[in-house]
């Protein structure tokens, strides 16, 4: 029998067991690991002297990057809560609380960035002074701090109160009783016990994603008037379905309603792109309903933010720790938009009120209402609700108690009970979740039963209904077709100072859907239609490159080769539902030619087909966007052995050559055709002492960076590969 056990669980995660020493690893930590792990068998029910509980790990080996291909690497707030709840280890009489500590290893800064994610998913803002920044009045303060408390059981512990750590360097490190661990090079560790050793690799390559424990087909969605679809009904240990959100549209408009895991998958699977989500509505910080926030980063608009200044507060903390970053940062990434508490919001015609629900973190449950020719349609979507019998047992007249006064629950059960056409609501149960039975005499016209693991029971089922992922609930149908309107915009930023009669000629064309996997434009091939993508996802694959895109909404695929007959070079295959608009080539052309069009196009050509096979703005960046870096950057030479000044903030693009980055005299990096540099400027405005030198003869494209600050995924990239190479100089342990 080996001593040490070793099991890929999925990319990106590992179990390594050592039943000899009792200790059980769980090796990466991306959303949803611990339901990876649940799939795989390695957590189990199990029971000790009739107190049932879960097997799992105990320990959790973090990644040395925060960020990988876009998603966060380390997200241990779920695994450690199944360790302290569901596998008892913090739990009073249990028999798994051993007074052993759930245990954190690797680099410092991982180790640290994890404890305050940790603490801030835990408790949110832990002060009245917090809570009163957020622009909620003294009183207002002191009385959610006393409901915060009553959840917390009187106290906000520090982390480092109810987890261990163990920091890894380049020397062995000890782990626990003999087991030792050391990092080999980035993201790759060496496990020894005795005399045996396994080495973990937390690299993913460039064309890999953490995937989804859970398996979800394709649907094709119409856009509505004023509409719900299901997209999440489970919730954090639901190893069948999403979490619990919902996607609101609007006039043809896509709003998120939070933003769980694996929230790229789920938008595939309904054919949505990110390009064309309008905004977000945030409850609270919870993973189950946060850790897909990058996502709707990775698109090159920022999208809306909306929340009330308390939830926005709770979210800033929460990512600012995961990410080390500043909480200012927040507002390069998204549009920020506060709603006001228990008044309706007037958004462009939706009309929204976030309620205080309370929750042991700041959380919205959210009403939204829309006019339509039968009056007004409502929804109400409670996500993370406690139960009334729960919360009547909060009730104190005392105010310097932890709890709630009498008021406050009736107002809150009040609230939670008000009569909508459509409600959604969090019957998970136990401490901080909410119950069926409490929705029994509600008179909305119809329950939807949600945030849960379990099968429903037959008494939730005469409460409220259940919803399929990708159900949809019209609550105001659609009386025109937005896809043409989509076209429409499109096509006017496209060519704004083209006359509309001849957009028109355009639009005069079939919009046509493909179904998922299939081919629009081969590589090889010579094409006949040019499209503008309306709705979903287009994979762009070039494999003689190693180009691998996703481009959604906005973009136009085979401009080029359609307007010169040549055999595209990419190949172009629906990753979801899509829609399109179909143009014929000859007809394209003779419209560029028409409006004088073909001189700009034939003077960026080029520069927009080396973006597009480009990583970093190859991938959802739209037509006019590349179009304006493709006019504004500029072609430079410079000989082997040239050395770059920081003089400047632009950032470089290499298209012929390869640079060297130094520090000192080490050699961080070596960067070849299509990588870029010069990124530290644009993301932090510091200057740290990189010495950029061309190895040969070298051409670069110069990006000035006020042209591309404001776009969020090339953003979001930037800060990537700076974090990547700030993990290289820490792990060559170079002082700077």
């Amino acid at each position: 029998m080996p001593l040490i056990n070793k099991i890929e669980v999925s990319k990106g995660i590992f179990w390594v067991e050592i039943p000899e020493v009792k200790l059980y690893i769980l090796c990466g930590c991306p959303a949803d690991s611990v339901k990876h792990l649940m799939k795989r068998g390695l957590i189990l029910n199990k029971e000790i002297n009739g107190v049932n509980y879960e097997s799992g790990p105990n320990a959790i080996l973090l990644s040395d990057v925060m960020l990988q291909n876009g998603n966060f690497s380390n997200m241990a707030e779920f695994p450690v809560l199944q360790m302290l709840y569901r596998q008892g280890m913090i739990l009073p009489n249990h028999p798994n609380n051993t007074g052993v500590k759930p245990l954190l290893i690797g680099s410092s800064e991982q180790v640290e960035a994890q404890m305050q994610y940790i603490y801030r998913g835990n408790y949110g803002l832990v002060s009245e002074d917090e809570i009163m920044q957020s622009g909620i009045s003294r009183q207002q303060a002191k009385e959610m701090m006393r409901v915060k408390l009553k959840f917390a059981f009187g106290n906000i512990h520090d982390s480092k109160e109810f987890l261990d750590s163990c920091i890894v360097n380049g020397n062995n490190s000890e782990i626990k009783d003999g087991v030792f661990i050391k990092r080999l090079k980035l993201n790759i560790f060496e496990i020894t016990y005795k005399n045996e050793t396994i080495k973990i690799d937390l690299n993913l390559k460039l064309s890999e994603n953490y995937e989804s424990p859970y398996k979800l087909g394709f649907y094709n969605i119409k856009r509505e008037y004023f509409s719900i679809i299901h997209s999440g009904q489970g919730d954090g240990w639901d190893i069948h379905r999403p979490s619990m959100s919902s996607i609101l549209i609007y006039q043809g408009k896509i709003y998120l309603i939070d933003a769980g895991p694996n929230i790229a998958y789920t938008l595939t699977a309904l054919g949505i792109g990110i390009n064309e989500i309008e905004g977000i509505f945030h409850t609270h910080a919870h993973d189950d309903h946060f850790a897909g926030i990058t996502t709707l980063i990775r698109a090159d608009h920022k999208i809306k933010y909306f929340a009330t200044p308390l939830v926005r507060d709770s979210v800033i903390k929460k990512l600012s720790a995961l990410l080390l970053i500043k909480e200012e940062k927040f507002s390069d990434f998204f549009e920020i938009h506060d709603l006001v508490f228990d008044e309706y919001n007037d958004i462009n015609g939706l009309e929204v009120k976030p309620i205080l629900s309370p929750h042991p973190v700041e959380t919205s449950i959210l009403i939204f209402k829309v006019l339509g020719r039968d009056g007004y349609k409502t929804y109400a979507h409670f996500a993370d609700i406690v139960s009334l019998n729960r919360l009547e047992d909060m009730i104190t007249n005392k105010t310097d108690k932890f709890g709630i006064s009498e008021d406050f629950y009736k107002r809150v059960k009040s609230e939670y009970l008000q009569e909508v056409d459509l409600k959604k609501i969090d019957i998970g149960g136990g401490l901080i979740h909410g119950n069926a039975e409490d929705f029994k005499y509600d008179s909305s016209l119809k329950i939807v039963l949600a945030h849960t693991s379990h099968e429903l029971t037959r008494r939730e089922k005469e409460i409220g209904s259940g919803a399929p992922f990708g159900a949809v609930d019209v609550l105001i149908p659609i009386k025109r077709d937005y896809q043409w309107g989509y076209a429409y915009n499109f096509l006017k930023l496209y060519f704004p100072n083209t006359p509309e009669n001849q957009i028109k000629i355009l639009l005069n064309n079939d919009i046509v859907t493909f179904n998922p996997d299939t081919i629009l434009i081969k590589e090889g091939a010579i094409h006949d239609n040019i499209y503008l993508i309306l709705t979903g996802t287009i994979e762009v694959i070039q494999t003689k490159l190693n180009l691998y895109n996703l481009i959604s909404a906005g973009s136009i695929i085979g401009e080029i080769s359609g307007l010169i007959s040549i055999s595209s070079k990419e190949t172009y295959r629906a990753l979801s539902y899509v829609q399109v608009l179909e143009l014929p080539k000859e007809l394209y052309l003779e419209f560029v030619k028409r409006n004088h069009l073909y001189a700009n196009i034939e003077k960026s050509k080029d520069n927009r087909e080396f973006l597009q096979n480009t990583s970093l703005f190859g991938e959802e960046t739209s037509y006019p966007i590349q179009n304006k870096i493709a006019r504004h950057m500029h072609r430079r030479e410079f000989p082997k052995g040239y050395i770059f000044s920081e003089e400047n903030l632009n950032l470089f693009l290499i298209e012929k050559g390869k640079v060297e980055c130094f520090i000192a005299d080490f050699l961080i990096e070596t960067l070849s055709i299509g990588d870029f540099f010069g990124e530290e400027k644009i993301v932090s405005k510091i200057h740290p002492p990189f010495i950029f030198k061309a190895k040969e003869n070298l051409t670069v494209f110069m990006i000035e960076g006020e042209l591309i600050k404001n776009i969020p995924i090339v953003r979001w990239k930037l800060l990537e590969k700076q974090e990547k190479k700030k993990n290289l100089i820490i792990k060559m342990k170079i002082n700077y």
